[in-house]
């Protein structure tokens, strides 16, 4: 890991590695307080007025030619900036060389990870060949593949999440196909693994040039998964006999890094902490996911700069290994001991703001979601997590948008935060979610069309960003930021830094 020292090196644990026209009157009072000498803590401003400068000096073309760089840099690395590629290490040196021409010290520690590679993959029934492609964390296959009995299940809303799914389906030594949908990639091949399998197909339930989900390096899958389009599964659900699956696949570690800035000034042990992931997926350029998190974060911290006159510290984080796994925020949390941990006061994370067909979402902190009985994990949400909430749906609002919540489910760089005990919040404009009739109501845009139908594929370009959904999300994200910044408590803020609980999460081997 790379050397932490601008940012408290003596608590880190050394056994890890204008864009929205108006005002939104977030209530929050009382600053945070002074930090333990790493420093100045500037006078606090009135924190809604603070904010509403910020947010009119983050504009959308400034926005749009960080967006812009970062296309140029997928164009010029084979059309991708995935971790461990040169599209990604360029990507890297972007945000760090822009950081640092503004007056920032910026870190770049190192993190290893898992990538996840193909040489061969192959579905065939009876002999008969269909277009199939492995999962990425697909497991492996045997090298003449697997072979077993072909089982289709599905109907009745039986998607194959769960044992239960099969019912009195004899499945053991089968290669069984189940549609997508209702729960995560990994469940369903955690699920076909349980009843004895040797492979599992998936089709998809929508109409994608190339299939978005996949799973992750830790979820350890143990039998070839493959992804058939929707009109290949239409043409497999007839087929009986025998199914061979050849999935030649591994994964091997590599190096690559974060980037880390933060404030001179404002109080150290209140830091308000803001990310989002530099990389892509391999298909495709990623310039929505999360080319615009990324350029609507980077603008912020520029129009901030070094020394901003704010209470607390502001500390920016980009994240790579995101689309793997969350791989570069765990380590960068996992870095940190007790003491590091309470000094981050609250987290916030941008991921696509500039989906075509936006909708606009923020994680449910606040749990006015129905309970969902049928999660098999602990939903952890952090003492404070709903007043970031409410800051985001009142200012998201204020720009003319009203927001739905999304699960608190830990699907992007909030996930590690939020388990060590740091209050998290999470806006987006949406990712594969499919737009209702009430959304495009309440929104615009195309019914029954996912809110970004370019995602995890290479027409994630700069020519598909949503510029008017962008122009919303930069000035949300700059006034949010700009209002703790100043301010941390209140109705929508966090505990003092002496009632904040943290874990340190556990190191891994």
């Amino acid at each position: 890991m790379g050397d932490l020292s601008p940012y408290c090196s003596s608590m880190v644990n050394t056994g890890r590695r204008a864009i929205v026209a108006g005002a939104a009157i977030v209530s929050l009072v009382g600053a945070g307080g002074c930090g333990r000498g790493q420093g100045e803590v500037a006078p606090a401003n009135n924190a809604a007025e603070y904010a509403q400068d910020l947010q009119s000096k983050v504009t959308l073309d400034a926005t749009m030619a960080h967006l812009q760089e970062l296309q140029n840099i997928a164009d010029a690395n084979g059309g991708t900036r995935v971790a461990g590629s040169p599209g990604y290490d360029a990507s890297v040196e972007y945000v760090a060389k822009t950081l640092r021409d503004k007056g920032f010290d910026v870190d770049t520690p190192e993190f290893t990870m898992g990538i996840f590679s193909v040489d061969r993959e192959s579905l065939s029934v009876n002999g008969k060949p269909f277009e199939a492609h492995a999962i990425e964390y697909s497991g492996a296959g045997p090298a003449k593949g697997a072979t077993g009995r072909f089982v289709v299940v599905g109907g009745d809303g039986h998607l194959g999440c769960a044992e239960k799914d099969y019912g009195e389906l004899e499945v053991a030594g089968a290669v069984v196909m189940v549609d997508r949908g209702d729960c995560d990639l990994a469940d369903k091949a955690l699920a076909a693994t349980e009843r004895g399998a040797v492979a599992l197909v998936v089709a998809n339930d929508v109409e994608e040039e190339e299939f978005s989900g996949g799973m992750d390096d830790s979820d350890a899958i143990k039998i070839p998964v493959l992804s058939v389009s929707k009109a290949e599964g239409d043409r497999l659900r007839p087929e009986t006999g025998t199914a061979t699956v050849v999935a030649d696949v591994k994964v091997e570690q590599i190096t690559t890094r974060n980037v880390i800035a933060q404030t001179k000034t404002g109080s150290a042990d209140d830091v308000v902490m803001v990310g989002a992931h530099l990389d892509s997926v391999k298909a495709g350029p990623g310039i929505n996911d999360n080319g615009s998190g990324v350029a609507t974060v980077l603008e912020t911290a520029l129009q901030m700069g070094p020394s901003p006159q704010v209470a607390n510290a502001v500390r920016f984080g980009f994240w790579g290994g995101e689309e793997q796994g969350l791989f570069g925020s765990y380590d960068y949390v996992g870095s940190l001991d007790l003491e590091a941990l309470k000094d981050i006061a609250l987290y916030l994370n941008f991921d696509m703001m500039g989906s075509p067909n936006a909708c606009y979402f923020t994680s449910d902190a606040n749990q006015s979601l129905p309970p969902d009985f049928e999660l098999d994990f602990d939903v952890l949400i952090p003492e404070g997590a709903a007043g970031i909430e409410r800051s985001l749906v009142e200012t998201i609002e204020s720009a003319g948008k009203t927001p739905q919540d999304m699960p608190f489910d830990g699907r992007s760089d909030y996930d590690g935060f939020a388990s060590a005990g740091i209050p998290a919040g999470n806006f987006d404009t949406g990712s594969d979610t499919v737009k209702t009739p009430e959304q495009v109501a309440l929104w615009g845009g195309t019914a029954d069309q996912q809110c970004d139908p370019n995602y995890h594929t290479a027409n994630d370009t700069i020519a598909n960003i949503n510029r008017d959904a962008l122009a919303l999300s930069g000035g949300v994200i700059a006034r949010v930021i700009g209002l703790y910044a100043q301010e941390e408590g209140g109705r929508n803020g966090v505990p003092a830094r002496d009632d904040r609980t943290r874990h340190p999460l556990p190191d891994e081997e």
